[in-house]
């Protein structure tokens, strides 16, 4: 799974200027969880992370590359949510390192979204998360009664990682949280979009596209994203080459 190896290098350059704290994954110190997603009244919030206003990125992207995802760890660029003091921008990154998938594609699809849909499973305590996949956004709100007992990112996260983990094809899954005024959240939010298009492509292929390039709508997908065009050959119109 190589298809979003390029998007993964556009995404550490988007972080690796700045400063970080990393910590290796320990199950035993994952936040407390409830069984179903937690309401946190504003009234009860300390701030919010990707509030209306602030910057926010939210996407996963995958690979076989150990290189480009060597272990499981946690990443924090900026402040932790002990530190933080009011509304601030937010990202959530995922990178995770898969195992090769001999399926065909249809199930290689399946796959991937089973690993992805993992984040709509994890469920801190006093910590409310509103995903937007239309805007690649995450809002989280956080309540005072976290920040009392020490609720950290790094804890938060163990809890994703073992989510992730649960899935036998993930082999190492890397969580980078930003919080940083540095970090360019529009960027990020171009880099979620791009990943999500690699994955609508990937579904277009799957239903069979043109196999003239010059009429295909997703033609700028394919030729900036480096193996893209070759899956595309193979399974359009029953593996016949494409026109250029």
């Amino acid at each position: 799974m190589e298809l979003y190896n390029s998007l993964i290098k556009e995404t550490a350059a988007q972080y690796e200027h700045l400063s970080a704290k990393t910590w290796d994954y320990d199950p035993r110190s994952q936040w407390t969880s409830s069984q179903n997603s937690e309401l946190v009244l504003q009234k009860d919030a300390a701030f919010e992370l990707g509030a209306s206003g602030k910057g926010s990125a939210n996407f996963v992207l995958f690979t076989s590359s150990s290189e480009l995802v060597s272990k499981d760890q946690v990443i924090l660029c900026g402040k932790d949510l002990k530190e933080i003091k009011g509304d601030c921008d937010f990202a959530r990154i995922v990178l995770l390192r898969i195992g090769v998938l001999d399926d065909d594609d249809e199930a290689v699809y399946r796959t991937l979204r089973d690993i992805e849909f993992a984040k709509y499973h994890v469920y801190p305590q006093g910590y409310m998360v509103r995903i937007s996949p239309e805007s690649y956004r995450e809002q989280v709100r956080v309540s005072k009664d976290a920040i009392r007992r020490g609720i950290s990112f790094k804890a938060l996260g163990n809890n994703y990682i073992t989510a992730y983990k649960q899935n036998p094809t993930v082999i190492n899954a890397t969580v980078i949280f930003i919080t940083d005024p540095a970090a360019n959240y529009n960027e990020l939010k171009a880099l979620a979009k791009k990943s999500s298009d690699v994955t609508g492509t990937l579904t277009h292929i799957l239903e069979g596209l043109p196999t003239d390039c010059s009429v295909c709508a997703l033609k700028d997908v394919c030729d900036e994203v480096e193996g893209m065009k070759e899956l595309h050959f193979g399974v359009g119109a029953g593996g016949s080459a494409h026109k250029h």
